[in-house]
């Protein structure tokens, strides 16, 4: 009953906080797609941290930590590198110019053809595969572990599932739709404390039942290891390649990552935001991973499926009470990338598409209500492939679609990261090369995937992406950018900061190698 009442509170909070987040009536565009541009650095952090964690890390994540160990947190660790370019490269960069969104970069460096590309392009992966999945796997994970607590709502496992992924994306939906960016940050920061909380509940549980942090070194040394043989069939160290061009478009080119610093106060706050945020990262590593590699050796008996090392310390571990903080922590998880996504889509769409080709005088009412119903139109779309997830997976429960949704993301995420790339390098670029490098990537990978299998996706985006900016750059060189500074500190406390975060993750890569 308590885990029950602490749930139900849950939501009434959430409702609550987006409800007072702000006049609903009157607000301008500027107010609720950037939260007027008065976000401060802890806001920043922490509303994109809780963006970037979602529902399956807990499941995916942990259950690979239980077969690979601190490999599996190279993932997470390696994004510093994305969030060390965002911070000191592309948003100094995308400050200055005084955008809205990341479209309107690549308008100003590469026209609007390439710019509506990248608006279109973002807008249907958002609306289905990316809130599709979070829908799904939040909804999954939450059923798997606390099906039973759950049985109110269907005894029939699908059906609750279904229900579950229709009555949170309703939810998160809602609040999105009322206040935008702003109830999207102030719930994030509950969302987020709570799965920080529920996240250290598994930590502290996970490691007291192993005999401490020492026994992991002690049970599992070769666990404790960051970089796994080149030839390791699922996360090899050259996977990194790849990886570090993968990050430039999540942390650098993403929409709903990049909302955020845009709508920051100023440089330094947005700067700030950000490298607390990779130290918010490396936290993340250690409670979504560590109980991994210790469930591995407490239990006597192997796990049959991996994915089971969560609900496995939760069933036998957690006493009432807790789980439903924890359940509370998967819901937070899932809806703080959900309402984000909802908020970019509604941007990308009002600002990039209806303002700009439908109603070049739009008033900032006409703007809000043109993102609002992109908003209803994307929870219908991301509900449907919710449900054709769900199906999908108890049609084959041996289909790792996941993996295949990941692929599909990256076969369009490589051309991404060769449009922000020339967009940032050039000056008024021949586009032909730019178009063809973009378009390139995608026969390339799957080149690659058919005649060479055997390379994983990481490193298939690395020869991708490589080829797609040899080929965009090669025919611009006269037009590269040698007079702009690569680099921008607001201030000496910053630049410290970067410095010694970039040293941390240098450490990290030696002391666990």
């Amino acid at each position: 009953m308590i885990d029950l009442v602490i749930v139900i509170g849950y939501f009434i909070l959430i409702f609550i906080t987006a409800i007072k987040s702000g006049n609903y009536k009157n607000i301008s565009s500027d107010e609720y797609f950037l939260s007027g541009r008065q976000l401060k650095w802890p806001s920043i952090a922490i509303s994109t941290i809780a963006t970037n964690v979602q529902g399956y890390q807990f499941l995916g994540m942990m259950g690979s930590a239980y077969l690979f160990g601190l490999a599996q947190a190279s993932l997470e660790i390696n994004a510093v590198q994305g969030i060390l370019l965002a911070a000191f490269v592309f948003v100094p960069i995308f400050l200055k110019n005084k955008i809205s969104t990341v479209s309107e970069f690549i308008k100003i460096k590469l026209g609007k053809t390439l710019a509506l590309c990248y608006s279109i392009t973002n807008i249907i992966l958002y609306s289905t595969i990316t809130i599709g999945a979070a829908l799904f796997w939040g909804a999954y994970a939450a059923d798997m572990v606390f099906g039973d607590f759950l049985s109110f709502l269907s005894n029939d496992r699908t059906s609750r599932i279904a229900i579950l992924i229709i009555l949170l994306g309703f939810f998160s939906a809602v609040y999105t739709y009322l206040g935008g960016l702003s109830a999207v940050v102030r719930t994030d920061i509950i969302q987020f404390i709570i799965l920080i909380f529920g996240g250290l509940i598994i930590l502290f549980v996970s490691l007291y039942h192993l005999g401490g942090w020492n026994e992991l070194y002690i049970q599992s040394p070769e666990k404790m290891k960051l970089h796994l043989p080149s030839n390791h069939d699922t996360l090899p160290w050259t996977h990194m390649f790849g990886l570090f061009f993968l990050n430039i478009n999540y942390w650098c080119a993403n929409q709903t990552i990049m909302q955020r610093s845009i709508a920051a106060k100023s440089i330094k706050h947005a700067q700030k935001g950000l490298l607390v945020g990779g130290l918010l990262k490396y936290f993340m590593a250690v409670i979504i991973v560590i109980p991994g590699v210790a469930l591995f050796n407490i239990i006597d008996q192997p796990l049959i499926d991996p994915d089971m090392a969560f609900p496995f310390i939760v069933n036998n571990y957690i006493p009432t009470g807790l789980k439903g903080i924890i359940l509370c922590g998967l819901f937070a998880s899932l809806m703080s990338t959900v309402d984000s996504t909802f908020n970019s889509i509604a941007t990308l769409w009002s600002i990039d598409i209806y303002s700009v080709y439908i109603n070049k005088n739009a008033n900032d009412h006409k703007k809000i209500n043109s993102g609002r119903k992109a908003i209803f139109i994307s929870l219908i779309t991301s509900l449907i492939m919710g449900l054709i997830f769900l199906y999908l997976k108890f049609d084959d429960q041996s289909l790792a679609f996941t993996h295949k949704l990941n692929e599909i993301r990256y076969y369009i995420n490589c051309g991404i990261v060769v449009l922000i790339c020339s967009a940032f390098i050039l000056i008024k670029p021949k586009l032909d090369p730019i178009y063809f490098g973009f378009i390139i990537t995608l026969p390339i990978n799957i080149f690659i995937q058919f005649f060479f299998p055997e390379i994983n996706y990481f490193l298939r985006a690395f020869f991708s992406i490589v080829i797609g900016l040899i080929i965009s750059l090669i025919f611009n060189m006269n037009r590269i950018n040698y007079r702009e500074k690569v680099l921008f500190f607001g201030s000496n406390g910053i630049k410290n900061f970067g410095i010694i975060m970039l040293i941390s993750l240098i450490l990290i890569h030696i002391i666990f190698h």
